[in-house]
């Protein structure tokens, strides 16, 4: 029998350890590891955020409905000027508040568009927007004397690249326009992202939704149409579909199947 023992295997963790650090087997080992590491670290991040950014979406879509009924200041307190809005959540099928069934300071209008219970799939879909909510959260501003000033009502649709998300500003006759705004929207900068251009926004106030028989004739176009300026909106330079799209959007919401029957009890007081 010789004298010499060979040596007894390693295991795995020894074999490991006692490799070259350029082995093919360490360098995956390592890349591996950042990578979990790192992704652990991100998650955390984005759970850790998760509050803020909710948070900052929700100052957002509030600053966007103090511009569009024209009550925005540099500075304002954001928080108390939007505590002057009164939200409810409208049934669109009846235009009636529902707000005993639903709490509109917690209702997620984009949630229950995806909710199948909530929400209905459309064949006529003018607006791209596959389904459309039963129920959207509106917000009325009152003055000081507590008559109706402006309704504010969200809307969205697809433009050229993106869905739109925005508020347009009613009157409290429920048929002049105060102001349009999005968002959200994924347009093509200089082109379709010109819906954002304070000079094209502005061609908005003053223009109305229905002629005196009742007919929607809002118009997002190149030429007038034969309803006149009063229903006319120059359509964006060199973004053809993005005016497209709003148009669409606007003339859907503001239909029959969208706002119509409560713009229809607005206008006939029953509210």
């Amino acid at each position: 029998m010789s004298d010499t023992q060979s040596p007894e295997p390693k295991g795995a963790i020894a074999r490991f350890l006692a490799a070259s650090p350029d082995s093919v087997g360490k360098t995956i080992f390592i890349a591996v590891a950042v990578c979990l590491v790192a992704s652990m670290i991100v998650s955390a991040a984005a759970v850790s955020l998760r509050p803020v950014q909710e948070a900052n979406k929700l100052k957002d879509k509030q600053v966007n409905v103090l511009q569009v009924a024209g009550v925005y200041k540099p500075g304002i307190n954001v928080t108390e000027a939007f505590a002057a809005f009164e939200p409810h959540v409208l049934e669109l099928s009846t235009g009636d508040f529902v707000d005993d069934q639903f709490d509109p300071a917690t209702f997620d209008d984009q949630a229950a568009a995806n909710d199948p219970e909530l929400s209905i799939a459309l064949d006529d879909d003018p607006a791209g927007i596959g389904r459309k909510a039963k129920y959207r959260v509106i917000y009325l501003l009152r003055d000081d004397s507590g008559e109706l000033d402006k309704v504010i009502l969200p809307l969205h649709g697809y433009g050229l690249w993106s869905t739109l998300y925005g508020f347009i500003a009613l009157e409290n006759n429920g048929n002049d326009i105060y102001g349009l705004q999005f968002y959200q929207h994924g347009e093509t900068p200089g082109l379709g992202a010109e819906v954002d251009n304070p000079r094209w926004k502005a061609l908005w106030n003053g223009k109305k939704l229905r002629d005196d028989a009742g007919d929607l004739q809002i118009t997002v176009a190149k030429t007038q149409p034969a309803a006149g300026a009063d229903f006319y909106v120059d359509a964006l330079a060199g973004a053809t579909l993005t005016s497209v799209g709003v148009d669409n959007l606007v003339r859907f919401w503001m239909g029959d199947a969208g706002y119509g029957p409560f713009l229809a009890k607005l206008q006939a007081g029953d509210l």
